[in-house]
């Protein structure tokens, strides 16, 4: 089982940065794929980046790559999401969510099973 806690949301104006962090609990932190999903106002949840447990291959929506960068430090229990260039349609509450031993549809969040609380992200034009 593993506890999850997203921080470094805020407020920023657009073009400007920010780095997620999604911190987890457990000593089996390295075996989880971590994936960052967003909701904005009366829209669904969807699908950002994602780094698989296993030889850290990463993922992206169409309207973040080249933009942002998800990594994982294991040492740490930490994925960070590192957004640069941020649009006002960015703005949402970001959510990290995780899977153990999972590869394969990341863009699923039917597929999770362990979720942090969200931490929102607030883009200004």
């Amino acid at each position: 089982q593993v506890q999850l806690v997203e921080s470094g949301g805020g407020l920023v104006q657009a073009g400007g940065s920010l780095r997620l962090s999604c911190a987890a609990s457990g000593r089996t932190f390295s075996s989880y794929t971590i994936t960052w999903f967003r909701q904005a106002p009366g829209k669904e949840r969807g699908f950002v980046a994602g780094i698989r447990w296993s030889g850290g291959w990463t993922y992206y929506a169409g309207s973040v790559k080249g933009r942002f960068t998800i990594s994982r430090d294991d040492a740490k229990n930490t994925v960070y999401l590192q957004m640069n260039s941020l649009k006002p349609e960015d703005t949402a509450v970001y959510y990290c969510a995780a899977r153990q031993y999972y590869s394969g549809t990341y863009s699923d969040d039917n597929e999770y099973n362990y979720w942090g609380q969200g931490t929102q992200v607030t883009v200004s034009s």
